[in-house]
């Protein structure tokens, strides 16, 4: 390979591992549309990480979801160096899972695991939680009327907002809300100067006492689900039975991490990039204000437009040829939703927020199997707190620069500075 193209995919494959590309949309636009058009399918071999394949086409990450026998998400599942899979390694005493999870899991597991919570989150059950929702959409826009017309957003209402949620579902307490908002962000946010845990410059060092901390709360919580079970998502899997014996441990400690950390990180990431993209866009939000019947298609959109999971792996079975690469068993695919929910194929002008897409067959909720299992009760909280927030909000705008995470994984708004003005309530 010639000097000059080997120095190019050597830029190219960094990019596809650093955070920072993250954290600034039009960098990661910029090089997920150039690996759309000219390498699609790319062996990226960067310093310090095992090298996979960079899936970026909408089309071949459909195709690879959907033959889960032929790549499957068990023992690859996140971008990882090698640094860091070793030293899980001698955490686990040679296990290369710190948690083992719906999404770390291949089938017959997942589908066993999936269906002990899956009609729980499934609209009709949902429906139960319709009056909480609002009320609780109303106690933080009251909120941000309390607060005199300026605020972070992020920081005041978007980690909040569905942390309450899925605490409430979970049967966590109010008053533990602020831990579990520090051990999700530390979580998500390990790469992120601003996320890290205090004092902590070692990153899967500090996410293994995350989730260490993590167990030990939720360990507390098996005991008394087993003890005194309640109409809640704890309770199922604390008492769940997984072939005629009781879920181990780690796997119900591992299913309270998942549902406590995912189901509030890509909520909160959406809130708030929602609403960014509502003032970086005013003729949409004028639009959405005149026909509050397009908030559902608005809510696919903000999901589309964020897309907070950025990526996952999948580990192919078999030998496969993929557009003339040869993609050979036991090779790592990153499949990267950032790069195909702007795919030029499948959506009119993806880089253009509307409020009224339609059809957004985006799969920023992944495809096949592994769809989310929480994406209708997110879809449902995010219309609940914008039914209130548009309702009330008579001006919005930013005041200050906003910020991302820096993350290859979950990444979304860290700052939101907004001011705003709200309806004068009626006499």
């Amino acid at each position: 390979m010639p000097a000059d193209a080997a120095a190019d995919q050597a830029g190219i494959d960094r990019a596809i591992v650093d955070p920072r590309t993250y954290a600034d949309q039009a960098a990661c636009d910029a090089l997920f549309a150039r690996l759309r058009h000219e390498r699609p399918v790319h062996w990226t071999v960067p310093d310090n990480v095992r090298p996979f394949w960079t899936i970026s086409r909408h089309a071949d990450i459909k195709d690879i979801e959907r033959q889960n026998d032929r790549f499957i998400n068990d023992p690859r599942l996140v971008l990882t160096s090698i640094a860091d899979e070793e030293r899980v390694k001698r955490i686990t005493g040679g296990s290369h899972l710190l948690l083992r999870t719906l999404v770390n899991m291949d089938d017959p597991d997942h589908r066993v695991y999936r269906n002990l919570t899956q009609p729980w989150f499934m609209p009709p059950n949902l429906k139960k939680l319709e009056a909480g929702l609002a009320a609780l959409a109303r106690e933080f826009v009251d909120r941000l009327e309390d607060m005199d017309g300026e605020c972070d957003f992020v920081r005041d209402v978007a980690v909040w907002y569905p942390l309450r949620v899925i605490m409430m579902i979970l049967g966590v307490p109010r008053e533990d809300e602020a831990l579990m908002l520090k051990l999700t962000q530390e979580i998500f946010g390990a790469r992120d100067p601003d996320m890290r845990r205090g004092g902590d410059t070692d990153e899967k060092t500090h996410v293994s006492a995350t989730v260490k901390e993590f167990f030990s709360y939720f360990g507390a919580l098996i005991a008394d689900r087993r003890k005194n079970p309640k109409d809640d998502v704890a309770s199922v899997i604390a008492n769940a039975q997984i072939g005629g014996k009781p879920i181990s441990e780690f796997e119900a400690l591992s299913y309270y991490v998942i549902i406590a950390t995912a189901g509030h990180d890509t909520t909160s990431s959406t809130t708030a990039g929602g609403l960014l993209a509502l003032m970086q866009n005013p003729a949409e939000l004028a639009k959405l204000r005149a026909r509050p019947d397009l908030l559902r298609l608005a809510i696919d959109e903000m999901v589309r437009w964020v897309t907070p999971v950025k990526h996952f792996f999948r580990t192919a079975t078999v030998d496969h040829d993929l557009h003339g690469h040869k993609i050979r068993a036991g090779d790592s695919l990153m499949m990267c939703y950032a790069s195909a929910n702007r795919d030029e194929a499948v959506f009119a002008e993806p880089y253009a927020f509307k409020v009224d897409r339609a059809p957004n067959p985006h799969i920023a909720f992944g495809y096949g199997v592994h769809l989310c299992l929480g994406q209708h009760l997110a879809k449902m909280e995010i219309r609940t707190l914008y039914e209130e927030l548009l309702s009330r909000l008579e001006h919005v705008e930013l005041a200050g620069d906003p910020a991302w995470v820096e993350a290859t994984f979950v990444s979304g708004l860290k700052r939101l500075p907004i001011r705003y003005r709200m309806k004068r309530k009626a006499a």
